[in-house]
């Protein structure tokens, strides 16, 4: 009985082992002219969704960054971007000036 179990849980710690890790989604609110949290450090191939939470019109868009995204302005709902690339972005509230916030994207661990 023992011999059975051995190769099956080796055989499992091995696969596990080797498997890629899982970057978590991470999420950000937009609020009335300020993003929270205003600076992000995550991992290669996380989703982020900002979720509109205040009562003005919003938008997410890049001003820095190794790739462009922008959502369209609004009021409410969500907009998401999943980060394939390692590197810093800076983005911004096009409507509100000084609206900002930091994602540092890392290789995955």
């Amino acid at each position: 009985m023992l011999r059975r179990g051995l190769p099956a849980a080796a055989v499992a710690v091995a696969v596990l082992g080797t498997a890629p890790s899982l970057a978590a989604d991470r999420g950000v609110a937009v609020k009335d002219d300020f993003f929270k949290p205003s600076s992000l450090k995550i991992e290669k191939g996380t989703r982020v969704t900002w979720t509109w939470r205040g009562e003005g019109r919003h938008n997410v868009v890049v001003a820095l960054g190794p790739s462009e995204f922008r959502s369209k302005i609004k009021r409410e709902g969500t907009y998401g971007h999943t980060f394939k690339k390692t590197g810093t972005w800076q983005l911004t509230c096009t409507v509100h000036s000084g609206m900002n916030m930091k994602i540092v994207v890392k290789k995955q661990l």
